[in-house]
């Protein structure tokens, strides 16, 4: 027999709602997967009690009890299933898997029992409905009747709020059959009643989601949050994940507990609760307990009297509560030394901080994705400027999450850590030995050792080893279809010049005429260097071997008539698709072929630039030159003939304007024509150029006024 049994697409009922999963039996326990928050259930072997087959709405079920009183049921299983898992729970738990059907009858008469969690409401011996007493919220009893209510889920379409029970009163004295009944739910019903003191008190935490200033008191089985306007009581069996995070300014440290179900304020709903510590604050805490309970209870994870950090006291007292690992950045360093990344969400600004097993954003709205629901990842450009690039995520229900505006010098770093992780990254495809290789059973907080410990010992010395790598060649990986670093020259070339002065550059034409000489060295001191820089970056020597073409080009140049010619009117985007697909068909052997013909090409054309570095380039730098001294030259001259050009046109003005005041008034045949005019000024041109200081002749000035 197999010593595992795997089972996908099996429901677990939670509070009414069917969240689906995977199931896998094996020799330890039993070991459920939640597919939407990754929450894993494990039961170990030796806590089995009871393991109960029916047939129920979805099929079949399995219905587990354990020794401690908690009750699992799992449906989605097929009738065929029963030989194979009766047989396994005899092999390996020792236990009678037993065939139990519910009544059906349609009674509301019968006898309630109360084993362990769970009150069965049951009609002979056959159970009619059962309820988890962890699912009851509150409990109330009127003469003959005790109500219960219930804690409400989001996730299901339709919930249950309350069941009543009439209890019919019994002849024996001293007895209330109520009370019994109501002492019976109440003593395992999951009801928060902030009785007795508690532990610990934090006063005045900043809590960044909900926002505001807030109280924590620490009970033993709930956290109670007490702010000016609300009061949250979040029970520790619905956090799932803690996080501790440090903030890129590394004097302020994100505490994020992660909620599920989530806390609720009207419509709104927390999934995660966010505090925000500064380092520099400590305290020194004592716990409302005697030294031998606290040692009981915590097993040396907690003391009476403790001091340090207050993050680290709060962070300490959560862990020993809430029984889990507290999940830190990994083994990521940033373009800075930084744990985490700086981008944008839905038009906010926060940090991103890539995990050892998913991804976490704080803070507005907090994001957690896990690496096993992530179908793949992508670089994108920004949008808006070539300074960024935005990073999507695409999970595998189809859900997607675009973190923008993020500095180019972190895609080299984020590049290498998603191909680390083996994260599927599109237009890639998933390349062979990128299967991801961890336990999809496991929690993604879920580690070989304690980060968290280990940061808190080494945090001075990682430091140091985070500056140093920072500080060493960043930006040197590279991506086909998407590399910020290869367009460092057109970045420089845009955004490196003064925004002041580019900006003022067209404020002045009104007062053009009076600041025209300013004006002019302004233009000449912001523009000379960036046209240098534009003819030494689009300057390329034709004489220059060109760059050989890679094993698919090469067979595209080869075959792309006969392929033109199998589909007769294929279109350009068309044709390059079908060539893609014929070449990923094709046999390794044959690839090999081209991949032969691209080496020597590749040979080919280093010996190529070898003899052009040695003579050709010489010979090119040298036109080169002659070239721009040319350029210069014509610019001189034409600059001289704008200026002598100017200069004749202000004068010629000056004297016309002088000449029309001093002559008399003329009647409308006299008036000189537009072309008459032209001809003047034209001639006055040509006196000047040529010296003459004579007045114009009185044949001059009669054909002029003619």
């Amino acid at each position: 027999m197999a010593d595992t049994l795997e089972f996908n697409e099996i429901y677990q009922e939670v509070k009414g709602s069917m969240n689906d999963g995977r199931l896998r039996l094996s020799r330890q326990g039993v070991i459920f997967k939640n597919s939407k928050t990754g929450k894993v259930d494990n039961i170990q072997a030796s806590e089995l009690a009871e393991g109960v087959w029916r047939r129920v709405a979805l099929g079949h079920g399995l219905k587990l009890l354990t020794k401690n009183g908690h009750v699992y049921k799992y449906d989605g299983f097929r009738e065929s299933e029963f030989d194979k898992l009766s047989d396994f729970f005899k092999a390996h738990y020792r236990l009678e898997l037993a065939e139990k059907d519910l009544c059906v009858k349609g009674w509301n008469w019968g006898t309630v029992r109360f084993g362990g969690q769970l009150l069965s409401f049951d009609i002979g011996e056959q159970p009619v409905f059962e309820i988890p007493l962890s699912n009851v919220s509150q409990c109330t009893t009127g003469k003959n009747e005790v109500t219960l209510e219930f804690h409400q889920n989001d996730d299901a379409e339709v919930s249950l709020m309350e069941v009543r029970f009439y209890v019919p009163p019994t002849q024996e004295d001293g007895v209330d059959p109520v009370e019994a009944f109501a002492q019976n739910v109440l003593s395992k019903a999951d009801v928060i009643q902030a009785t007795g003191d508690a532990i610990c008190i934090f006063r005045e935490l900043q809590c960044l989601t909900p926002r505001g200033r807030y109280d924590i008191r620490i009970y033993p089985t709930f956290l109670h949050l007490h702010g000016k306007t609300f009061d949250y009581k979040i029970p520790y069996t619905t956090v799932l994940r803690l996080f501790l995070l440090p903030h890129k300014d590394q004097r302020q440290m994100f505490f994020v507990i992660s909620l599920d179900p989530p806390i609720k304020q009207g419509q709104t709903r927390y999934h995660f609760l966010i505090l925000l510590f500064s380092k520099d604050e400590d305290i020194s805490l004592t716990l409302n307990m005697n030294e031998e309970e606290v040692e009981k209870r915590f097993e040396g994870r907690l003391t009476k009297n403790m001091s340090g950090s207050l993050y680290e006291m709060v962070s300490r007292v959560m862990k020993a509560l809430v029984n889990r690992k507290i999940t830190v950045p990994g083994n990521f360093q940033g373009h800075s030394g930084a744990q985490c990344i700086t981008c944008s969400y839905k038009a906010s600004s926060g940090l991103l901080y890539p995990l050892e097993r998913g991804f976490i954003y704080v803070h507005k709205p907090p994001v957690h994705i896990r690496f096993d629901e992530i179908s793949f990842v992508n670089f994108a450009r920004g949008t808006t400027t070539t300074r960024s690039f935005d990073f999507e995520i695409e999970t595998k229900q189809g859900t997607q999450y675009t973190f923008s505006s993020i500095e180019r010098e972190e895609y080299g770093k984020l590049f290498d850590f998603v191909n680390a992780k083996k994260l599927n990254i599109k237009n890639r495809g998933l390349k062979e030995g990128m299967k991801q290789s961890y336990d999809e059973y496991a929690d993604s907080d879920e580690d070989q050792h304690d980060a968290y410990l280990e940061r808190m010992k080494e945090e001075g010395k990682i430091r140091e080893e985070n500056a140093n790598d920072s500080s060493d060649g960043s930006g040197e990986e590279t991506d086909e279809s998407f590399n910020p670093v290869e367009e460092d020259d057109d970045v420089a070339e845009e955004f490196d010049s003064n925004a002041s002065a580019s900006s003022s550059s067209g404020d002045g034409d009104s007062d053009r005429d009076e600041k025209k000489p300013a004006k002019k060295a302004k233009i000449v001191k912001d523009r000379k260097p960036r046209k240098k820089q534009v003819e030494s970056k689009k300057g390329k020597d034709p004489n220059a071997p060109k760059r050989p073409m890679s094993a698919y080009m090469l067979w595209l140049n080869a075959n792309r008539e006969k392929i033109k010619s199998d589909h007769p009117g294929i279109s350009i985007t068309d044709l390059s698709k079908k060539a893609g697909e014929l070449w990923k068909a094709m046999s390794k052997e044959k690839k090999e072929e081209w991949d032969r013909k691209a080496e020597d090409a590749r040979r080919d054309y280093e010996k190529a630039m070898k003899e052009y570095s040695v003579g050709g380039r010489s010979e090119s730098s040298k036109t080169d030159r002659s070239k721009k001294k040319k350029k210069k030259q014509e610019k001189q001259m034409k600059g001289k003939a704008e200026k002598k050009g100017a200069a004749s046109r202000s004068s010629s003005s000056t004297k016309s304007s002088a000449k029309g005041l001093s002559e008399s008034f003329k009647s409308k045949e006299f008036v000189s024509s537009d072309e008459s005019s032209s001809a003047e000024s034209k001639k006055e041109d040509s006196e000047e150029e040529g010296g003459a200081n004579s007045p114009p002749s009185s044949e001059d000035s009669a054909s002029g006024s003619d």
